[in-house]
């Protein structure tokens, strides 16, 4: 899987519902602009405070207006619990998705052999394409190169969301592969290391800010398959004070009162997270002036 993959956000009513029709103004959004694909039941889409059925009917969403385009779904089913991971990928699966997005298991902190288990049980249930997700500072556990060696052996585990910011380690990851002569897309996980991973052999981004700019995002990754190098990292620059800024509070918080500002669903999250303070709503508006997004206009 090579792109712009955005990690969408699922939009919230004031009475504390799935946005639906926001949702799909998004997805059309999402579509017109050439994203490569969109990661529905994300970290960026609130997956924690989702109920089964929500999960659900959001990647169902997904595919219903997506479906016929060139604009690829995967749909985030890792939880910490394998049998669970299983029921629902292989439901997801069942569904149509072009892949899924399965993160390491959090909090119960298995061994490297665990992870291994885990990921190849998936991957044997399903019969479509599967990222792996590596973000160790939501889970507290790391894949390591011997273990992602192991898993891109088997020929459903296709790509990385390496989202660790650790540019080195994804050059390591990279040689590691090489040597094995195997072969795994790599994407960056964070919008700030998108430009330096493209850099060194990754081939996209699983992003937050292309919720915002998807048209931009995309330009990057043109730039860089055409090897202007120049013109890609003008746009790095130009966005980076929003990439920065997209975490000033915990994700999505700062993404979604950004999108309110465009006319894309509301403020609203769910709790335990909590609406945007004042200081960081200035320090946001203050960003997207000076990336030149302003209300009503799209990039």
């Amino acid at each position: 899987m090579r792109g712009v993959y955005t990690a969408v956000i699922t939009p919230f009513t004031a009475f504390n519902e799935v946005d639906y029709p926001a949702l799909k103004k998004i997805l059309q959004d999402q579509k017109e602009a050439g994203i490569s694909g969109v990661v529905a039941c994300g970290t960026t889409g609130e997956t924690p405070c989702l109920s089964s059925d929500e999960k659900k009917k959001v990647i169902q969403t997904c595919i219903a207006e997506l479906k016929g385009s060139a604009t690829k779904v995967l749909a985030g089913t890792g939880t910490n619990n394998t049998p669970e991971t299983i029921a629902f990928s292989k439901w997801a699966s069942d569904q149509g998705v072009d892949g899924i997005l399965v993160v390491t298991p959090y909090y119960n902190k298995p061994s490297p052999l665990g992870l291994e288990e885990h990921f190849l049980k998936v991957a044997d249930a399903v019969s479509c394409e599967i990222m792996l997700y590596n973000v160790p500072g939501r889970t507290g556990t790391s894949l390591t190169i011997d273990t992602l060696c192991k898993l891109a052996a088997h020929p459903r585990i296709r790509s990385l969301k390496e989202a660790t910011g650790n540019v080195e380690l994804t050059s390591q990851i990279i040689d590691a592969l090489e040597l094995g002569k195997l072969k795994l897309d790599i994407l960056s996980g964070d919008d700030a290391t998108y430009l330096p991973l493209l850099s060194v052999g990754a081939c996209g981004v699983v992003s937050v800010a292309s919720n915002l700019f998807p048209r931009g995002m995309v330009a990057i990754q043109k730039a860089m398959d055409s090897q202007n190098v120049t013109e890609a990292r003008r746009l790095h620059q130009k966005f980076y004070p929003l990439f920065r800024d997209l975490f000033v509070e915990s994700n999505p918080v700062p993404v979604k009162f950004c999108m309110a500002h465009l006319g894309f669903g509301e403020t609203h999250v769910r709790a335990p997270l909590v609406k945007l303070t004042a200081p960081s709503e200035k320090k946001l508006t203050d960003s997207m002036k000076r990336c030149g997004i302003e209300a009503g206009g799209r990039f």
